[in-house]
């Protein structure tokens, strides 16, 4: 029986603090240093499993901890006057007694805990677990556990005593009723009721076991339970407090915009002003390997060098690299302003709680989460696409360059003129549905026509052509990858966009960068567009790489900055391009080139001639802050035609209604919209699995108006395939499905 004996707790000797509990868990008030303004505080302290943690009372050890201290790798030293410290993962913690003879048992009680931790977790090295776990959780685990195995231990020890007397009961009681009525059955009888007695009490030693294992149990699981309930709570409140600072940070910044002056001493910020600058800095390293130049202009080289070269370059760039006020494309702009609409009715005033929404969308692709028309502007990817025509005479203004390495300079030029719309555009444009369609002709006007389709929902992916009668073909497949990132969403375009000129045959070949939108928690949203964009000329064999530049606070550079260099297929630089992708664009002819710069930091020095203008971009129309900074293009792409396809994005009703300032009815059809276009989902998905069941050759979606043909770079794309604007003459739209 002494292995049911349980040792008494050790007696708390009077005057002191700390009590040993058992033999290793240790209860007691210590001070412990906080800081300069409140010095030293009066804490719990609970030594238990290896672990040294304390609270600011003894009511807290049921919900909070202030700290924890895993002493298996923790040096205890002992200063003077009843201190210790503790060091613990390059971390002190400076405590103090009440009295020598404290300090002295509180030392001799961690080092024993440290030893005993140590040796655990030597044990415990090969145990299999995975994973990251920190060594005070997993010490504190091992410590349950350990106590659990001892419960059992006991549990299985009862069990082997009762089944020992059990059979010794049973064999006395048999050799009672043999022995019925003989003398010896008194002592028989006596031998029966001892083995009763020590069965009875094995039993109880095993009820009592299997209570001690219960309590155990229970009693970390109501400790756990409330540790989680904690940390929902602090969790739910941090929310709310961020939230909170995004109310106060929008209303001050609100004031200052009414009253700048009342502000003193503080700058007003840039518009890409950020305040997550670290982040961004990280996030773009990859580019820092990108190639380095200076350029230098010389008015004395253009006459030494050029001669007759530089009149005859002169010459060209005076026909065709005019500026935009001096060609056809200024009198159709102005054109576009009196024959279509230049305004939309004003965007509503409805506040925005962004992170209500975006805080569980970490990770996570955008295009698959559902979002209120609040966060939308009232136009399609697909007119997004066609917003990259909004300089297309640039295009017009290459096709009729001799030279292909100035048709780089223009093209390159209206690579970067695309991103200008998106300065002050922050807001989400609608995903398509799937078959959802937008023409946009401008044979008149600018002597192209463009026709778009979503050709896949899931991955979000759309097909672009373009026609144009001034000697150009454009087409694009792009698929949209966007990730939300806590403090930015980043939206990731993926594809190539072929350009061809018709007399020249020359087929250029580049793809889109990543679009940044920072500030989504606190602060005004600002948009951000980085990396590189690699123009290539397949025909030629001349390239362009363009860098635009990430926004940083730190650096002296404009921002929105973009610079590139033009090469021939030699490889020897001829233009360098420089400027901002919201505002204009420059070229300058190099002359001359060498290598300067420190050692390890080579820069290759470029001497130019005076710089070109190639694109400068067109003001926004009036009152365009409440017209979601639209430009004129894009005024008019939502605007209503007569004879478009019945999938056409004009003809969108929760974009429409959006459009119209109408936002809870528009909220309530893009629900309905996307609850079909689910149903046409699963409908396709089960007739598949039907023909897959029947051994039929499954076809999935096709589009109306672009087939996918493979590059030659073994590439799949999206081609048109024609015949949309033949059946617009027709106005026969039999084809076209009813997706609205």
């Amino acid at each position: 029986m002494n292995e049911l004996v349980k040792s008494l707790p050790s007696p708390t000797l009077p005057g002191l603090h700390l009590t040993c509990l058992d033999s290793g868990t240790y209860k007691g008030w210590l001070f412990k240093w906080t800081n300069y303004l409140k010095g030293y505080q009066r804490r719990w302290f609970v030594l238990s499993n290896g672990l040294l943690s304390y609270y600011r009372t003894q009511a807290e050890m049921a919900h909070t901890c202030r700290g924890t201290i895993p002493l298996a790798t923790t040096h205890i030293e002992v200063g003077d006057t009843c201190h210790l410290v503790l060091t613990s993962r390059g971390r002190s913690y400076h405590m103090k007694a009440t009295s020598e003879g404290e300090c002295q048992r509180w030392v001799t009680a961690l080092q024993q805990a440290k030893a005993s931790s140590s040796l655990l977790m030597h044990h415990s090295d090969d145990s299999g677990d995975e994973g990251p776990v920190p060594q005070e959780y997993r010490a504190l685990t091992q410590g349950v556990l350990k106590t659990l195995a001892s419960k059992l231990d006991d549990l299985s020890t009862c069990n082997e005593l009762i089944g020992k007397h059990g059979a010794a009961l049973q064999r006395s009681l048999s050799e009672l009723e043999e022995l019925r009525g003989s003398s010896e059955s008194s002592d028989k009888v006596k031998a029966v009721n001892e083995r009763a007695t020590l069965f009875r009490i094995t039993s109880n030693a095993m009820i009592n076991a299997c209570r001690d294992f219960l309590d155990v149990a229970e009693s970390q699981s109501r400790r756990w339970q409330k540790t989680l309930q904690y940390e929902r709570e602090q969790r739910h409140h941090l929310e709310e407090t961020i939230e909170q600072l995004a109310k106060q940070h929008n209303s001050l910044e609100r004031a200052w915009k009414e009253n700048p002056t009342s502000y003193t001493g503080v700058e007003r910020p840039q518009e890409g002003d950020a305040s997550d600058e670290n982040d961004d800095a990280e996030f773009f390293d990859a580019m820092e390997d990108s190639r380095a130049f200076i350029t230098v202009t010389t008015g004395s080289i253009q006459h030494k060098r050029s001669g007759s070269n530089q009149s005859m370059m002169s010459g060209r760039m005076s026909n065709d690299w005019t500026h935009n006020e001096n060609d056809t494309s200024g009198t159709n702009h102005i054109q576009l302003r009196r024959t279509r609409r230049s305004r939309i009715p004003d965007k509503p005033n409805y506040s925005l709680n962004l992170w209500s929404i975006m805080k569980n969308c970490i990770g996570k692709d955008l295009s698959k989460i559902p979002m209120p028309v609040n966060f939308n502007e009232p136009l399609s990817m697909l007119q997004r696409l066609t917003e990259d025509l909004e300089y297309s005479e640039l295009l017009d203004r290459a096709a009729r360059c001799d030279s292909s390495l100035e048709q780089m300079c223009l093209v390159a030029a209206f690579s970067v003129s695309s991103y200008s719309t998106t300065v002050h555009r922050t807001a989400k444009p609608f995903n398509p549905l799937l078959g959802e369609t937008h023409e946009l002709d401008r044979l008149e006007e600018y002597g192209y026509r463009s026709i778009s389709e979503q050709v896949s929902h899931h991955p979000p992916a759309a097909a672009h052509h373009v026609t144009s009668q001034r000697g150009w073909t454009l087409w694009q497949h792009i698929t949209i990858d966007s990730k939300f990132r806590g403090k930015y969403i980043s939206v990731m375009p993926l594809g190539n966009i072929h350009l061809h000129f018709h007399s020249s045959g020359n087929h250029y070949v580049w793809s889109k960068v990543t679009s940044t939108v920072h500030n989504i928690i606190v602060g005004k949203l600002w948009i951000d567009q980085s990396g590189d964009i690699d123009v290539v000329n397949n025909t030629t064999k001349d390239t362009c790489r363009l860098k635009f530049s990430p926004y940083s606070y730190f650096s002296r550079d404009v921002p929105r900055k973009v610079t590139g260099v033009v090469e021939d297929r030699e490889g020897t630089a001829n233009y360098i391009l420089s400027g901002t992708w919201d505002d204009k664009m420059e070229s300058a002819k190099i002359v001359d080139s060498s290598q300067g710069g420190s050692e390890g930091k080579q820069k290759t020095v470029y001497q130019t001639l005076q710089p070109k203008l190639l694109w400068k971009k067109y003001p926004l129309p009036d009152n365009a802050e409440n017209m979601h900074y639209f430009s004129s293009l894009a005024l008019t792409l939502n605007e209503q035609e007569d004879g478009i396809a019945p999938t056409d994005s004009r003809l969108r009703p929760d974009q429409r209604l959006m459009e119209a300032g109408v936002w809870d009815e528009a909220n309530i059809q893009k629900q309905r919209l996307e609850e079909c276009q689910r149903l046409e989902r699963k409908k396709r998905e089960a007739q598949a699995n039907q023909a897959l069941e029947e051994g039929q050759d499954i076809e999935g979606y096709q589009p109306l108006w672009f087939e996918k043909r493979a590059e030659h770079s073994g590439e799949s794309t999206y081609i048109y395939r024609g015949g949309y604007w033949e059946a617009k003459d027709r106005q026969d739209w039999n084809i076209c499905p009813n997706i609205f």
